[in-house]
């Protein structure tokens, strides 16, 4: 579960931005944050907060967060009195909030295959009176060390037609489509939840050679599954693929808001339409082995604003 700090402010006794706070934070040294109310400022730019696991939660005073290689990370922004709606910019792209009872909340994506070192983002704070204020974030990516398999396998599986080929790319280029959307009318409100519950199977990231030649990593979570287990939805979400994919065979693509996509391939069955909406672990279809795939499974997958991230890294 993300991590989580009293915003009350020792000095004040009021929501300001900066609350005056002394403690630590997943076992690092003791910080200590200022008041806008009154005492000047200690230099926030030299402090760095480490926290674990994935998924990480912060406040906008701590402007250094660590996040590995293809992982989420929660922004937590407190609400604050006229504070109308709150966007982060990440990686040249708006990423909305939305606001649940006194704090305002964004997922960010960091790809499998991002750059490690220091990330720039950016809050942005629309108030009531038109006022714009600006908090930077940065955060610091941890390179991350994901393993190698190497198998050998029939070449129908690495070799194929032209016909194959063009269909292939036709399909790619509509999945990434959906990817690069960032819908605003939907978010997700609840916690994610894994679609077969107790299943297992963390082989995220995996660097594939097939037949000696280096493929593109497993970018998703093969769940062990036979084929007819039912498949749930990892959270609500509008269903914005249903249908049969050259590689992934029965495919679902659930839109959940704020730039958020999960994959469920391998389908034996598809019991949704594109355009519904489905509930927080609503069954979407059943785990099998369609596509190109040597036995069933369920393949599960989630872009955060098209970054490729640990499906696990989502879920409390």
């Amino acid at each position: 579960m993300p991590a989580s700090i009293d915003l009350a402010c020792g000095r004040c006794g009021t929501p300001c931005f900066r609350p005056w706070w002394r403690g630590r934070i997943a076992g690092s040294p003791a910080i200590e944050l200022g008041c806008t109310a009154g005492a000047s400022l200690p230099p926030l730019d030299k402090m760095v907060v480490e926290v674990v696991p994935v998924m990480i939660s912060f406040l906008l005073a701590a402007v250094v967060l660590t996040a590995d290689q293809g992982s989420a990370v929660q922004v937590r922004i407190p609400d604050e009195p006229g504070l109308k709606s709150v966007h982060v910019v990440w990686r040249e792209e708006n990423v909305p909030a939305f606001r649940a009872g006194d704090t305002w909340t964004t997922i960010l994506g960091v790809d499998l295959d991002a750059t490690p070192g220091r990330h720039p983002a950016e809050a942005v704070m629309m108030m009531g009176d038109g006022r714009v204020e600006k908090r930077e974030i940065n955060i610091e990516v941890s390179e991350k060390k994901f393993p190698v398999s190497r198998l050998t396998v029939s070449r129908r599986f690495v070799e194929l037609s032209k016909a194959d080929l063009e269909r292939a790319g036709r399909e790619a280029k509509e999945t990434q489509t959906i990817y690069a959307r960032i819908t605003t009318d939907i978010v997700p409100d609840e916690p994610f939840i894994v679609p077969i519950p107790g299943a297992t199977g963390r082989n995220f990231g995996v660097r594939r050679v097939l037949n000696g030649k280096p493929r593109a990593p497993h970018s998703g979570a093969d769940l062990h599954a036979k084929t007819g287990t039912p498949v749930h939805a990892t959270n609500r979400g509008r269903v914005v693929l249903a249908k049969s994919l050259f590689f992934t065979g029965n495919t679902v693509i659930l839109d959940h808001g704020l730039g958020i996509d999960s994959l469920y391939a391998h389908l034996s069955r598809i019991d949704v339409k594109p355009g519904e909406m489905v509930g927080n672990g609503q069954i979407i279809g059943l785990a099998g082995a369609t596509g190109r795939v040597t036995g069933p499974h369920l393949h599960w997958a989630m872009r955060v604003q098209g970054a490729r991230v640990d499906p696990f890294s989502l879920v409390p």
